[in-house]
């Protein structure tokens, strides 16, 4: 080593005294790891023998989460026989771990062979707390590197190196001669020199440690910052007998002491231009740190006054002055999300501010709460806008609401794809029909519309609101099969910002937009129970509560229920509350289907063939003998809605000039079961129905929807076999393996 061939015992016990004095846990180990030497500083760390310690008994001493990335480190240095670096924590005599920075360098003798690891252990537990604060109090700030190379000599009394390690060697690029007699001018940054000579004198003078920060220059020309710590080994007089020294590589740190003056500074600014103040609370001492805003905000003069809780509370306003000590001490005590505060505090010319503040625990490793660190901002003139804005606000609220009404009823009905554009027939069945929708249009009775599918019940419902004295307000629609059970309230009635899980504002309800128009229930027997009763109280009382809400709101609205459903059989099911009904049934129109209104179907066929024939762009002289016999001889099952269907289906694939209809289209099996598409049989029977659907749901295989669904084979719409299939509580899943 250095150039000797051989080492004298007395120069061998001199460097292990001079091993043991180094202010680190000094080893050497076998190729294999293996200890061989450990430094006194080591044993009298870990509390071990020597005994205890070499070969591998020195693992007892490390942490178990960090043992197998050192073992890691070593393997992978091993295998490249390349010096290594790496962080572990190293359990103390009393059972207490610190951190240490582990460095290993490999000894290869001449054949290239590596014979011997050397290492130190240095103490680096001040600067991971160092770190972990920093980390925790500025968050902009880049975090500190994990390593921090440290470099061992030994130098006697006049300052002349007699000893040093490899990582000295390796960083200066000198020998040991060479080194030997190199100058501090030559090492040391030029505008350190003067610094670096003075704290040298002042040590060999009075023999104090020697420890300084300065810059030295790499074997590279370069310079890097260091930690100079020098501590002298003295004899039984205690004349000074050598300095062992270790310089600790803080050149990332000093770099981020610079950002962190230059974030200091900007957070600064940030802070005046912001009205926001930051500040910490020591948890037990309750002693404090505050930001230049945040003394400005209380009003206090940092040169005189001393952050603590104190002063702050002396600022509180009486009226929030007991629950912001409460929050303090549940700050104080509970570790977990931050939490938030809004207070006023009252500065000395009568001032007052309202300000609002974030704070969050901080906690060591043992989850104990050490500190409180937050943020608070001057939002006075944020709550004097917001005051002015409520007040405006409250004046526009109810203007601002009637226009969301209208604006929210007119876009459904512009999106909503009306079934007819008029109602046509000349048959008895159908002037029978409108007749009573004329009697009833100008009053305020509640109208119940019952019939099969597709037989127009909406229609009859708009008509009888257009020819009502509320042709000028809303007519609101509502398909009460097709929303969701844990939705109708909330459809219906509206809610309250919070109301539930989703409700992230104020939501107007069907009713509330229909208020001074008709609202039209569609599907009404498929309520659920609970809604029945919501609805029951609206009939009776004209008022109802958003979901969420407290207050009751009346509302003026006009109530056309209709259904497919037997609400008779129903109420015998106990799936419709007989009270419900008879409010419902005021007025009760029944409409015939398609079947028993032959004398239309031609009408019918002749205007939905000019309709869809106008938007195709196509032009039939005449309709074909064979639709009209096919038109004429068929049930319809699906009523005018299948007859539209089948007509707007046959314009789209018909050439030519005559109007034909593919016969295949038509279910002439289900017709002859008759009237498949109401949802109720004739007779109110429901095994009658649970038959035709089961039937259905076999042959297609479980399938409702599609060109093969059930759907299709019923000629109904697929959202209403499903409301079907539920009522009927069917499990359609099953159809699958048949």
């Amino acid at each position: 080593m250095g150039g000797r061939s051989s080492w004298q015992p007395q120069e061998i016990e001199c460097i292990r005294r001079v091993v043991d004095t180094i202010p680190g846990l000094v080893w050497s180990a076998g190729p294999d790891g293996s200890a061989e030497f450990l430094n006194k500083r080591w044993l009298d760390y870990t509390g071990l023998t020597h005994e205890a310690a070499v070969e591998f008994g020195w693992q007892t001493v490390m942490h178990s989460d960090d043992l197998p990335g050192l073992i890691g480190a070593f393997v992978k240095a091993n295998d490249s026989r390349e010096s290594f670096a790496v962080e572990s924590r190293i359990r103390r005599y009393d059972g207490v771990y610190r951190w240490f920075l582990m460095q290993g360098s490999p000894l290869i003798d001449d054949s290239g062979t590596l014979v011997q690891w050397y290492g130190i252990n240095t103490d680096i537990e001040d600067r991971k707390r160092a770190e972990e604060i920093l980390r925790t109090n500025e968050q902009t700030l880049r975090e500190t590197l994990d390593s921090i190379p440290g470099l061992v000599c030994t130098m006697n009394p006049a300052g002349k190196i007699e000893f040093f390690n490899n990582r000295i060697r390796e960083y200066f690029g000198q020998h040991f001669d060479s080194l030997n007699d190199w100058a501090t001018t030559e090492a040391v940054h030029p505008d350190d020199i003067p610094r670096v000579v003075a704290a040298w004198y002042h040590s060999v003078e009075t023999g104090e440690a020697y420890d300084i920060e300065h810059r030295a220059r790499r074997a590279d020309g370069t310079y890097r910052w260091f930690q100079i710590r020098a501590l002298p080994s003295r004899d039984s007089d205690g004349r000074i007998l050598r300095w062992n020294c270790l310089l600790t590589d803080i050149d990332e740190r000093k770099q981020a002491e610079i950002m962190l003056q230059r974030s200091e500074k900007y957070l600064a600014e940030a802070q005046k231009l912001t009205h926001c103040g930051s500040w910490s609370l020591n948890a037990s001492t309750h002693e404090a740190l505050w930001s230049e805003e945040w003394f400005r905000i209380l009003g206090y003069d940092p040169a005189t006054t001393q952050p603590s809780l104190e002063p702050f509370l002396k600022r509180v306003h009486p009226e929030d002055r007991i629950r912001m000590e409460r929050v303090v001490v549940d700050d104080e005590t509970k570790a977990g999300s931050p939490s938030r505060s809004d207070f006023r505090i009252v500065l000395p010319d009568g001032t007052t501010k309202h300000i609002h503040a974030i704070a969050h625990p901080v906690t060591n490793e043992s989850g104990e709460i050490v500190e409180v660190i937050g943020t608070s901002m001057d939002v006075t003139d944020h709550v004097l806008a917001r005051e002015s804005l409520e007040k405006a606000f409250a004046e526009i609220k109810l203007l601002k609401d009637q226009l969301y009404q209208e604006n929210l009823a007119l876009r459904e009905e512009v999106d909503r794809t009306a079934m007819f554009e008029e109602i046509v027939g000349n048959s008895r069945p159908v002037q029978a029909v409108l007749s009573r929708v004329t009697k009833v249009a100008p009053t305020d009775s509640t109208v119940l519309i019952t019939g099969e599918t597709g037989t127009g019940k909406e229609l009859i419902a708009r008509a009888i609101h257009k020819q009502s004295q509320r042709s000028q307000n809303p007519f609101v629609s509502v398909n009460c099969s097709a929303l969701a059970p844990s939705l109708i309230l909330s459809e219906l009635f509206g809610h309250e910002k919070g109301a539930f899980t989703g409700a992230v504002q104020r939501r107007l309800g069907r009713f509330e937009l229909a208020n001074g128009g008709t609202i039209f229930l569609d599907e009404v027997g498929d309520l659920p129970l609970d809604t029945q009763v919501a609805l029951l109280r609206v009939l009776q009382e004209r008022e109802f509560e958003r979901v969420g809400g407290k207050q009751p709101i009346r509302v003026d609205v006009r109530v056309i229920a209709a259904t497919n459903r037997n609400l008779v059989t129903a109420m015998a099911d106990g799936t419709m509350r007989p009270d419900l009904f008879y409010r419902l049934n005021v007025f009760p129109i029944e409409l015939p289907p398609l079947r028993q209104r032959k004398d239309d179907i031609l009408v019918l066929l002749e205007y939905f063939v000019h309709r869809f024939a106008r938007k195709a762009g196509k032009s039939f002289k005449r309709i074909d003998q064979r639709t009209l016999d096919i038109f004429r001889s068929y049930d319809w099952p699906g009523n005018v809605r299948e007859l539209q269907n089948v007509v707007e289906r046959s314009v789209i694939v018909s050439t030519g000039d005559v109007f034909r209809v593919d016969e295949a289209w038509l279910s002439f099996d289900v017709g002859k079961t008759g009237a498949i598409s109401s949802v109720e049989s004739p007779d109110g029977d429901s095994g009658y129905q649970r038959k035709i659907v089961e039937e259905a749901l076999r042959a297609s295989r479980g399938r409702v929807s599609g060109p093969k669904g059930a759907a299709v084979r019923l000629n109904l719409p697929p959202s209403t076999l499903d409301a079907m299939i539920k009522r009927l509580k069917i499990q359609k899943n099953r159809f699958k393996l048949v």
